[in-house]
Parts: C-alpha cells; structure tokens; sequence
C-alpha cells in the first residue's frame, strides 16, 4: 500500500512532558484512509491531525456504525520504540468491522499504517515508567444518507496519544461494583466486537458506580443475570483456591488480547486456569469461604488492575487486603517487562518500529 505522508507545518516543538492523563495529548498527525464501493480502499495518507470533515447526516452520527482499537508503543530503556502483540489487534478489528457490516479491509495495509504513523511520530513515544503512546484506529461508516442500507462510504483512521495509567489509580487496587439492573450484552449482540455502542451502553451504570465511588462496574450475562462477564475497560480473573478463573468466551465477552496474553503466562507457569461460566453466587460463596485469593482485571490500557473491593448489592468485598495479589502483581510484572524491553519476549510479541 502506497502511503503519501503531509507533514504537519505547525508540529509541536517538544513532546507533552509531566503528568499526561490518558488520552487526552496527541500527536502531530493521523492516518486516513478512505473506503467508497465499487472503488474500494484509497487514498491511504498521513496528515496533521486535524477535525475530520463528516456530514451530518454520516450513518456513523445516527447508526452507531464504527469499531475501534487500542493498543500502545512503548519506548525502551534503549530508545527503541515497540508494539506488542499488534496484529491480534488488526485481525480482532476485522471481526468487529464484519459484525457491524463495515467493509472489509486488509489487516497487513492497517499494520503498514500504525507503523508509519508510529515512525513518524516516535518522538511523542514518552520514556517515563508507565507511560506510552496510545494508539487508537477506528472505522466509521461515512454514507450521507439518514436510510438504513448497506454502507458504501467509510474511513478508517488512527489517531496517536502520550498517555500515562488509565485509572488514577494506577497499579493500587480499584473498587468495582457489579450491576445487577442494567445489562451491556448478550450472545448473538455486538458483545465480542469493539464498538462504540457496549461502551456507550454501560455510560449509566457506570455513572452510578463513581456516584458511589466505584471505578467501573463488573457485567453480569444479559439473559439470566447469573454469570460474570467482564468489567468495563477490561476483562477479569478472579483466583479461586489456587485456580485463575476467567469467564469463557460466549460471544458476549471481547476477546481480549491481555487476557489471552495472561493465560498463555499463566499456562507456561504451570498455574491452573479455567475459562468458563462463573456465576456470581459461586464468586460470593469463594470470598465467604475464604478461598477468593484475587481479583484482578486485564486489558490493553490498564495491562493488570488489582480489584480491592467488590460490592454486589448490599454485600462488600475486601480482596486480598485491599492490596494486589501476588499473581497480579507476577503477571504485571511481566508483560510491562516484555513490553518495555526489560523482560525476554519468549512467544515473538514484539514488533520493533
């Protein structure tokens, strides 16, 4: 794929330093790429960031047509500058983009892209402990048409952030509250796919959580409200009498690439994992007997957030003292470490820049 790159007449002089959020900094340019049938894909190019020129009548402003990704460059102590485990990323933004009716596109022209915007923005990759550079691709139906039909005009973009921990937190245990009135999906939904809407759907109950305090809520199954899903920025373990419980994959849950990273680990540790449904009186039943060893959450922003406290109704949950376990603590140990070019990267997930 030819790329044509539009430097940025304006770039910033020197790279955001200091606190820097998440998500709030970006760089000084963005991929775009523009999709319109039969001609297909074109016009591949780098520019400076900038507002994107949409009607109002975009199927992405009515329809909720788009699906999205994140995942990050890390600097090492060396300077170089590295993506972990990137094509999961491209290849799990083909299946949303298939669930959702956006057209299809090549997962190795959308590698070819984050790399050169990477590259061409490395400076705003930050060296600070903890810090990254956020990547963020998107495809959104275009059509200027308020019918619903099938979408021919779309663009898929990336834009780059210098961000710090996503929870202001940071490694210290969160406090998460499970939701037992709203739900966010069900088999057969958009659940396994990242788009907008699971995310837009969970806006209120999780506004009710920080009401009360709490970062996140933690999704129980859409159907019988019985089974533990995932929180939601992340997916979750939970330690059960030595055992790492995962909910399985039932097609409600995003297939989450930490979490799939965090089991490939826990398997070459010899440490027992189940992925399969959990109900949350079992969870309860655990943490009442004692056996409830940790509870952590997994994902791409957070890497591993240690859970301290868990309500469920009327009921409050102190986990592990209120303190990271130590399998938590192991495993966000070694990803950053394999991320940040500390640690070997014995399964190649590694992609230099």
């Amino acid at each position: 794929m030819d790329i044509r790159i539009v430097k940025s007449a304006a770039p910033v002089k020197e790279p955001p330093s200091g606190p820097l959020g998440f998500g709030q900094l970006f760089t000084d340019h963005m991929f775009v790429m523009e999709y319109d049938a039969p001609q297909g894909w074109h016009d591949a190019r780098i520019v400076p960031y900038a507002p994107l020129p949409l009607p109002p009548a975009a199927a992405v402003f009515h329809y909720g047509a788009e699906v999205f990704e994140g995942l990050k460059a890390y600097r090492t102590a060396e300077g170089q500058v590295q993506l972990f485990r990137p094509m999961d990323n491209m290849r799990r933004m083909q299946d949303s983009a298939e669930r959702i009716g956006l057209p299809a596109f090549d997962a190795d022209d959308a590698m070819q892209a984050l790399r050169a915007l990477v590259d061409l923005d490395r400076r705003f990759v930050p060296a600070a402990d903890g810090t990254s550079l956020y990547l963020r691709p998107f495809l959104i139906a275009t059509d200027p048409s308020l019918g619903i039909h099938t979408i021919e005009h779309a663009l898929f973009c990336i834009i780059a952030s210098p961000s710090g921990s996503y929870y202001k937190e940071g490694i210290d245990p969160v406090r998460i509250m499970i939701e037992t009135a709203d739900v966010r999906a069900v088999r057969g939904g958009t659940g396994y796919a990242k788009c907008g809407g699971n995310y837009a759907a969970a806006n209120r109950a999780g506004a009710r959580a920080e009401q009360q305090g709490y970062s996140q809520v933690l999704w129980l199954d859409g159907v019988e409200r019985r089974y533990i899903e995932e929180v939601g920025s992340m997916n979750v373990m939970f330690r059960i009498d030595g055992t790492v419980v995962t909910p399985a994959l039932t097609g409600s849950v995003l297939p989450g690439i930490t979490r799939r990273s965090c089991i490939e680990l826990l398997h070459d540790w010899g440490i027992p994992v189940e992925e399969r449904l959990l109900p949350v009186d079992e969870l309860m039943d655990a943490a009442h007997a004692g056996k409830l060893d940790e509870a952590f959450g997994c994902g791409t922003a957070a890497v591993i957030s240690p859970i301290g406290e868990l309500r469920y109704g009327d009921v409050c949950l102190r986990i592990s003292g209120g303190k990271i376990g130590p399998v938590a603590q192991r495993l966000y140990d070694e990803l950053t470490g394999i991320q940040y070019g500390r640690r070997r990267d014995p399964h190649g997930w590694i992609v230099p820049v």
